[in-house]
């Protein structure tokens, strides 16, 4: 008797979001099309169009944009930039547990700590600022570079304001030195929104009497961009023809990667449930997280510290009295980013 055919049930598509006509694989940072080239040729050029949407997005459309880097991870969820654009946009809209699970991620997948600013904020926006605190007061944070220790001191400001202990906030904020631009009116921004919250409404006002309202909307996140901003590598491409396919041995590797990726969403599971020990469980993922915890107001925060955050523990912040350059604009998936700097914590 012949033996019955295995049927197995197709697996529904997934529809990914378009990708605009100007845009090309050349568009993204070269560091971050190196870290492409595990994968085939023709996925690698589509995952970085993706990543190069992300990018475009970001500001204009975050949810969009959220939705090009979940296309990313389903062809390449194993390349850490792709990790690291899928969770500057899940932070950028208010998913704080999926941002918080990709970016742990990101850090086991290339051992940095850059993203901490955003981690500790997203545990704010999950209503746990005592986490946000702990975060800032752990070993990882003496890896962090000058512009990214005042990041995290204002998240741990705003913590501390969240805990109700205004003093203590300020106290966080008198300790970081003298900033400029963007950076230095985001410290100014905190320092008035602790005084707010700390019922001194007229010192908070006078904090931002000479500020410009608009360049204090840019520098928080909350100005819209006249129009889309892509950022192009500075590369001559006339000096050497590269192509993302994988180096000698890694073709065979990578299309075999690529198919479990794109099936199962980059092996995601295997790579997110084991975070550290006594973690709780994060809200599911590509829900907002903003609504399962009480209002904590982080929802709408573009940038890691734009509302105030609080101190780094005992010894408040953990190397802040270093001067910090004013940091530059960055991506998804370019250097510096992260979110996400939004980065946003680009």
């Amino acid at each position: 008797m012949r033996p019955a055919r295995d049927v197995r049930p197709e697996r529904e598509r997934v529809v990914e979001p378009e990708i605009a006509e100007d845009v090309s694989f050349r568009q993204l940072a070269k560091d971050a099309r190196e870290r492409l080239r595990g994968l085939n040729k023709e996925n690698a050029e589509r995952v970085g169009e993706h990543l190069v949407m992300a990018g475009r997005l970001l500001d204009v459309d975050p949810e969009l944009a959220y939705e090009h880097t979940q296309a990313a991870v389903r062809r390449g969820g194993r390349i850490d930039v792709v990790r690291e654009a899928a969770g500057i946009a899940a932070y950028r809209t208010g998913r704080f547990a999926e941002a918080l699970r990709e970016l742990r991620t990101v850090r086991r997948l290339n051992g940095s700590s850059e993203h901490l600013p955003i981690m500790a904020d997203a545990e704010r926006g999950l209503g746990r600022p005592e986490r946000a605190i702990a975060l800032a007061a752990s070993p990882e944070a003496d890896e962090l570079d000058p512009a990214g220790r005042v990041e995290l001191a204002l998240v741990v400001s705003g913590a501390r304001s969240d805990l109700g202990e205004h003093d203590a906030a300020l106290a966080v904020l008198d300790k970081i030195p003298p900033q400029r631009g963007d950076l230095g009116l985001r410290v100014l921004a905190a320092r008035s929104a602790v005084l707010e919250a700390a019922g001194r409404d007229e010192e908070a006002a006078a904090v931002l009497a000479g500020v410009d309202p608009e360049d204090l909307e840019r520098a928080t996140g909350n100005a819209m961009p006249e129009e889309d901003v892509v950022v192009y590598d500075v590369y001559d491409e006339t000096l050497e023809e590269e192509a993302p396919a994988s180096d000698a041995g890694g073709g065979a590797e990578s299309g075999a990667g690529d198919e479990s990726d794109a099936e199962s969403g980059g092996d995601r599971a295997s790579a997110d449930e084991s975070d550290e020990a006594g973690a709780p469980a994060d809200a599911p993922s590509g829900r907002r997280d903003s609504g399962d915890e009480s209002d904590t107001g982080h929802a709408d925060r573009r940038e890691p510290g734009v509302e105030p955050a609080g101190d780094l523990g005992p010894d408040d912040v953990r190397g802040v009295e270093t001067d910090s350059p004013e940091p530059e604009a960055g991506g998804v998936g370019s250097e510096g980013d992260g979110e996400e700097r939004e980065g946003d914590l680009s």
